[in-house]
């Protein structure tokens, strides 16, 4: 069973149950996609940006941005489709980050990591400390 929610879009109750958006939203959301997509599949249109394409058919950008996200359409197929990254809002054409967020993502995580090894080794050396005492010990 769903569980009540409101709508992302109209901020509508509705009972959640695969999406979160209503279904009179959805039901819109499909129309402007076949909309978008009637406009791509002519041969001329499908070398179009997102800016061409919404001025022509009036569908959001951000919803545009969804449908590639969603590989609903392929920037393979349309070259010039694509959406910001989250990071530093290059176009990208898959994915949420650009190539160079991501390196630096990496390069970041092995700094960290060095630092973090460096420390338990600093904590590893100082728990080694031996003890020596001085005494006769008696064997039985």
């Amino acid at each position: 069973m769903g569980e009540l929610a409101n709508c992302e879009r109209c901020n509508r109750v509705f009972v959640k149950q695969f999406r979160d958006i209503c279904n009179e939203c959805y039901k819109k959301e499909e129309e402007d996609f076949r909309r978008v997509y009637n406009f791509l599949r002519k041969r001329e249109n499908r070398t179009a940006t997102i800016g061409q394409i919404v001025e022509v058919t009036g569908v959001d950008e951000t919803l545009i941005q969804k449908f590639i996200r969603e590989k609903r359409l392929q920037p393979s197929n349309f070259p010039n489709l694509s959406y910001p990254c989250e990071r530093c809002q290059r176009p990208i054409k898959e994915g949420t980050l650009c190539d160079s967020c991501q390196n630096e993502l990496k390069k970041d995580l092995v700094r960290h990591e060095a630092v973090k090894s460096a420390e338990e080794k600093a904590l590893d050396a100082e728990r080694e400390t031996t003890y020596y005492t001085k005494g006769e010990w008696k064997n039985e």
